[in-house]
């Protein structure tokens, strides 16, 4: 029989996070760096937990060279050759420590891998990236990266759920994407019926991966800093982005000019512009599920990650948490029914 879960289930526009009394002085006070050690590769990261998503036009050798100077983090994604990887490599070294070779579950993809890992072994995080994490067959993929790759730092997802995030952290995963159908550019809810409000499920993926010594990533949902704020609050320990990355300089996509203006072409990587590049269309079997978009362009990514982190700082100082990994602990969401006052929206200066 089918079944309902009446407990209501939350996303980041239903809630605001709720001022608390603080000692700091000011938003420099605040440390946004975190030291975290994985639980089963036993190696440490040490940055800011933020990172940009292995869309191809988001994860980008561009992209990584320009956050990784603020200690944010790119999971790079999957189409770049072995000799572009060996370059970027070769050239970029100090960017090592803050990036991700991603993989899908294929052979193919799994031998391109190894490929990798053994070429650049500066290289110690693995992501690997299915929209769908429930299969056995992923489990199992992710068994046999782990054992080929003990001392790897392996990502995995995505899931929303406790049970399997518990999984995935047994089967040899260290830190597991949290998130299905919250992407800007995701169409998985309106072409499958399949889902989970991006706050809820961060905070109970988190509860449960964190009662094994394990790490989530938030991943997909953030419109603007203050989303980003309350998935940390609710317990993530990374939160990846997508949308909010596009439309710069550091981004992969076509740049288009239209009537003056300039845009850069953004898409979910199950749209059909995604699978006519890189797949030769979309299968017969399958609906694409994501939406090709055109982001007015924003120049240097710079100026995007300065109004994260100092939305993050504001968000840390309002809650009392002079670090970030104290915002949990802090953070009390208050439900609501509006967020901000709409009066003046799309009204610019001269109208």
């Amino acid at each position: 029989m089918p079944n309902i879960i009446n407990d209501v289930k939350l996303d980041f526009k239903d809630v605001l996070l709720r001022p608390k009394r603080s000692t700091l002085r000011s938003r420099s006070d605040v440390n946004l760096f975190r030291e975290i050690t994985f639980r089963n590769s036993k190696q440490s990261y040490k940055g800011i937990p933020l990172i940009a998503s292995n869309m191809d036009t988001i994860g980008t050798f561009e992209m990584a060279k320009a956050i990784s100077k603020h200690g944010l983090f790119t999971t790079i994604h999957k189409y770049y050759t072995l000799e572009q990887w060996k370059e970027f490599a070769q050239n970029n070294a100090e960017c090592l420590p803050y990036i991700a070779a991603s993989s899908g579950t294929g052979e193919d993809d799994f031998e391109r891998l190894k490929q990798i890992l053994t070429e650049i072994p500066a290289v110690r995080f693995i992501c690997i990236d299915v929209a769908n994490g429930y299969s056995q067959h992923f489990v199992e993929y992710v068994r046999k990266v782990r054992a080929a790759f003990p001392a790897h730092t392996i990502i995995a997802g995505n899931v929303v759920t406790g049970e399997m995030v518990e999984e995935l952290i047994l089967s040899g995963a260290d830190v597991i994407k949290v998130g299905i159908g919250p992407g800007s550019v995701c169409t998985t809810r309106i072409k499958t019926g399949v889902g989970y409000p991006q706050l809820s499920a961060v905070i109970e993926c988190a509860d449960a991966a964190h009662g094994l010594q394990g790490h989530i990533i938030s991943d997909g949902g953030c419109t603007c800093p203050g989303d980003v704020a309350k998935a940390f609050g609710a317990g993530a320990d990374f939160v990846m982005m997508g949308g909010m990355f596009a439309g710069h300089d550091q981004c992969g996509g076509e740049t288009i000019q239209r009537n003056g203006k300039k845009y850069k072409l953004f898409y979910g990587m199950s749209s059909s512009t995604a699978m006519d590049k890189h797949a030769g269309g979309v299968a017969e079997y399958r609906a694409s599920e994501g939406k090709t978009v055109e982001v007015p362009y924003r120049g240097d990514v710079e100026s995007t990650v300065l109004d994260i982190l100092g939305g993050l700082r504001s968000a840390c100082t309002y809650t009392g948490a002079a670090k970030l990994k104290e915002l949990p602990r802090r953070a009390t969401f208050i439900r609501c029914t509006q967020q901000v006052n709409q009066v003046y929206d799309g009204v610019t200066k001269g109208d």
